[in-house]
């Protein structure tokens, strides 16, 4: 029987090579021939998702350039913990607007980051237009697999994003199942409330290696399920009927003996994992190779690893080799 090739997703677009969350890192992506492109959103003051890992963007923006908004430069608690910068959510769309994106990592990505400052924050809309047409300009069909970033404490501000996510998905005309859209948190709660909202996708549940899901944390305290045992026999028996999947950290699937695949199939659960990469500085000690952090590892060795557990999709952050081999450039006896 032929194996099965994972869908690989273009993670944040194509950031081995572009300013994640770009317009171009997109536009690359989709090039390089992914199944789909993964955005993250958060929100703005007056109510518009933008495409951001972190509602925190000193790192991937020039706002800390801009002296217009020093003030706005201020300590919260996200999800628990205490971070320092600019938070999306004290700004309006339209200040937001003046920015331009930047590198994450420069020290390791050089190449990414001579492409600085050159372009503008994405909204989630201005994203869900892009990959419509990208798949019309490259005859194929390519999904976004939507991923909710920080809903409970963005919620406790005011800024319930289960709707608005709703109302962006409907304008675009990617909430009837026209399209291919897959949603996924590391909370339940957000994807149960848009599952009540209407949205026709598949609901994909992110799992942490360690720790336990904030929406669960502020409910049950200490009572609540960590991620760990949500990936347990018994664990997954608890998500069938509320999501349709879980998505790990590969290091779950990297420890020697892991069934989580294999439990989670036996359940009708789709497995995604994240996240490939082939730099050494990402990749498991045994697979790291001489030369630096940022030079390629062995990450065929570890991506193979992975393959072999039947995974139903992984998530990259350089589509081509992705693309490469997951598609046909491993096999069952590697």
């Amino acid at each position: 029987m032929p194996r099965k090739s994972p869908l690989v997703i273009g993670h944040r677009g194509a950031p081995g090579y572009r300013p994640e969350h770009s317009r171009s890192s997109y536009e690359l992506a989709l090039a390089m021939g992914v199944d789909a492109v993964e955005p993250d959103v958060v929100a703005t003051k007056d109510g518009v998702l933008v495409v951001r890992h972190e509602n925190e963007i000193s790192g991937t923006t020039n706002v800390a350039d801009h002296p217009e908004f020093a003030d706005r430069k201020t300590t919260k608690r996200i999800d628990g913990e205490p971070l320092t910068g600019w938070f999306t959510e004290d700004f309006t769309w339209g200040e937001l607007a003046i920015l331009r994106v930047r590198e994450r990592l420069p020290q390791l990505r050089a190449s990414s980051a001579s492409f600085d400052d050159t372009q503008p924050i994405l909204r989630l809309i201005d994203l869900l237009d892009l990959v419509r047409d990208g798949s019309r300009d490259h005859g194929r069909e390519i999904g976004v697999v939507l991923e909710v970033k920080h809903a409970t404490y963005f919620k406790s501000i005011g800024l319930d994003l289960a709707p608005l996510i709703a109302r962006d998905l409907r304008a675009a005309g990617w909430a009837d199942g026209e399209l291919p859209l897959t949603i996924e948190a590391f909370e339940s709660t957000v994807l149960r409330q848009l599952r009540a909202e209407g949205v026709f996708a598949s609901y994909i549940y992110l799992i942490e290696a360690s720790g336990r899901p904030y929406d669960q944390l502020v409910a049950h305290g200490r009572q609540a399920l960590t991620y760990k045992a949500t990936v347990t026999p018994q664990g997954l028996d608890g998500l069938v009927g509320e999501v349709d999947g879980i998505s790990v950290d590969k290091r779950m699937l990297l420890i020697a003996g892991s069934t989580i695949v294999q439990d989670a199939h036996e359940r009708g659960l789709k497995v995604f994992t994240w996240t490939a990469r082939p730099e050494n500085s990402f990749l498991s000690a045994e697979f790291r190779t001489g030369g630096g952090k940022q030079e390629f590892g062995d990450y065929e060795s570890e991506w193979a690893v992975i393959a072999r557990t039947g995974v139903d999709g992984v998530f990259v952050d350089h589509p081509d080799l992705g693309v490469a081999f997951f598609r046909g450039g491993w096999s069952l006896t590697d």
